[in-house]
């Protein structure tokens, strides 16, 4: 293990957004329970996609696009409050 310091540019909470070392754009810090349940998620879409459920994979890939889109807000707020361009 390595310890290194990183920038913060949210609270330490779930999805803080930091920059590491010798990077050029901040990332978002996924913890792995969170990491589980996304994977979870997918899993469920391609699940119900292959049971030709369309509308519980329609459902399923709302809920995680809505998640995902929460984190990417969080992340976007974060670098305008910083002055930071966004690396999309």
């Amino acid at each position: 293990m390595e310890r290194v310091e990183v920038e913060l540019f949210t609270d330490g909470s779930n999805n803080a957004v930091v920059r590491m070392p010798g990077r050029s754009f901040p990332g978002v810090l996924v913890q792995g329970d969170s990491l589980s349940v996304i994977r979870s998620d997918v899993a469920g879409i391609r699940d119900a996609c292959r049971a030709e459920g369309a509308a519980e994979a329609l459902e399923l890939a709302e809920f995680l696009l809505a998640d995902l889109d929460a984190i990417l807000l969080r992340y976007t707020d974060a670098l305008d409050r910083h002055d930071l361009r966004r690396p999309f």
